[in-house]
């Protein structure tokens, strides 16, 4: 009998989740096994759990799971270079050339255990079966916001924290821009889930917003016209090929562009499209200064759905649920595109 084992996360600021109460309930009826440990941060309480009818564990018991468990969680383990014995199912953030990734398949390949990484779990046609990207366009939006507001006031973004939903985050929104004008900002990636909620978010403030997508991109660049707006939302999943939106020329270039909210966030990877920062930012400092005459502020917070922790983890549940039924055939469909992955990156590893 197939056994889902929901860990909790060990990452600071991550309260989302990727199986909420109805969908333990769903996999128990199908036969599956469901443990769920127990979460210092969850944003869905155990009781949940519990009245599905899922066995409670401790906080961070998975490592002693037996072997057959699937472990699952959403963000990357602690480094400890701990082999991997088990399947997990997470972001591994693996696959792209990223240094901690190439340290992650090291430790899969010494326990025997293999990634299932939510990232590539894709459909017949390639297409994602699930993702949080919706919930990081918004959020990133926000809290790119919130960098381009305090370079207007002179100063660096400070830290940003949870909401209990997007209507608490745009009337903080709207109280920061008060007295202020408005921003023009540009999204590329518009015509996607992540460039949707980036988008979305700057409509409902009133913010103009240019939409870009693979057909204004195609050229390959230079791109001129982004460093004619404030704000620019790169909400696009870099690949072989990318254009390169803002070179590092353009720091020095004349340009209205003071905000970056790079909600891709893959500034390790080879093929990053803003080449312009080397690191993440993070909750308690969201916005990295890159240049100061004039001003360039990026924010690339690489969790920032859990800003919206309840919103972000029943969307992404319910797309998910679907293929986790499945999850008794790993050799087949989502589940054996995903072990073909991993095999051809661990190869290369």
């Amino acid at each position: 009998m197939t056994h889902i084992w929901l860990r909790a996360e060990q990452r600071k600021n991550e309260d989302r989740v990727g199986l909420t109460p109805d969908g333990a309930k769903a996999l128990l009826a199908a036969g599956y096994n469901v443990t769920v440990e127990e979460s210092r941060s969850r944003a869905i309480p155990i009781d949940g759990y519990k009245a599905a009818g899922c066995a409670i564990s401790p906080e961070n018991s998975w490592p002693d799971a037996p072997l057959d468990a699937i472990i699952f969680g959403l963000k990357e383990l602690p480094e400890d270079a701990t082999p991997l014995r088990h399947k997990h199912i997470m972001f591994g953030h693996a696959y792209k050339g990223q240094f901690s990734g190439r340290a992650l398949l090291e430790r899969f390949k010494a326990g025997g255990g293999t990634l299932y990484d939510l990232e590539y779990l894709v459909d017949e046609a390639g297409r994602r079966v699930a993702a949080f990207g919706y919930w990081a366009g918004y959020a990133g939006a926000a809290v790119t916001l919130k960098t381009w507001i305090a370079s207007q006031q002179g100063g660096l973004c400070g830290p940003v924290g949870v909401y209990a939903g997007k209507d608490a985050l745009l009337a903080d929104l709207a109280s920061d821009l008060s007295g202020l004008s408005k921003p023009r900002a540009i999204v590329i990636g518009a015509l996607g889930r992540v460039g949707t909620g980036a988008a979305d978010l700057c409509e409902a403030l009133g913010i103009t917003v240019t939409k870009w997508d693979m057909a204004e991109t195609a050229k390959g660049g230079p791109f001129p016209e982004i460093l004619d707006h404030d704000m620019f939302l790169n909400c696009i999943f870099a690949r072989p090929g990318t254009p390169v939106f803002v070179p590092k020329s353009a720091l020095s270039e004349p340009r209205n562009l003071t905000a970056i909210g790079d909600v891709a966030c893959d500034p390790d990877s080879d093929y990053n499209p803003v080449p312009i920062y080397d690191r993440a930012t993070t909750w308690q400092a969201p916005a990295l200064r890159v240049h100061t005459d004039p001003v360039m502020d990026v924010m690339a917070i690489d969790n920032l759905p859990s800003m919206l922790p309840v919103e972000s983890s029943e969307d992404f549940a319910a797309q998910l649920l679907s293929s986790l039924l499945t999850l008794s055939a790993l050799d087949a469909g989502v589940w054996g595109r995903a072990k073909a992955n991993f095999d051809t990156h661990t190869a290369k590893s």
